[in-house]
């Protein structure tokens, strides 16, 4: 299985908080790591979105159909997250577009095996693989992206 970790991208401060937007930045952000996730992903690929309006939005940049979630909310837990994407037993890929400080705790967890508080960037992507070597489930950390590297 490979889960993608796709921060929402930079949005406006304001409240409700799930109503923010993108900023003229965040928009491009999105842009940037869309394409460069097009050309990653493979078909098939399920897409699960919080429901916030900046997430929606950066979801949006790939150009491809997606489900709305709440289990991958504003709020979500690292439990709720990796239930809903079926980590580690769901087959293909799955891309998450959702919040700090889940994301980051949740890559906490995948790669120290202990959750804390790492940071995701806006519109970063961080993008792992569950994979069964020599009888052993081992995680590995295909590749984090930032927008300004794109």
């Amino acid at each position: 299985m490979d889960l993608i970790l796709w921060r929402h991208a930079d949005a406006e401060d304001g409240v409700p908080d799930d109503a923010r937007k993108l900023t003229a930045k965040g928009e491009k952000q999105a842009q940037q790591v869309g394409l460069w996730l097009k050309s990653h992903l493979p078909e098939g690929a399920r897409i699960l979105v919080s429901p916030a309006r900046r997430a929606q939005q950066t979801a949006s940049a790939l150009g491809r159909e997606y489900e709305t979630s709440k289990e991958v909310g504003t709020g979500a837990s690292v439990v709720s997250v990796m239930a809903a994407a079926g980590w580690p037993d769901a087959k293909g890929a799955v891309v998450v577009v959702g919040h700090q400080p889940t994301l980051g705790r949740i890559a906490a967890v995948l790669l120290s095996g202990a959750e804390a508080d790492w940071s995701v960037k806006k519109g970063g992507v961080w993008w792992f693989s569950n994979r069964l070597r020599e009888d052993e489930t081992q995680t590995v950390l295909r590749a984090a992206m930032s927008p300004e590297f794109l």
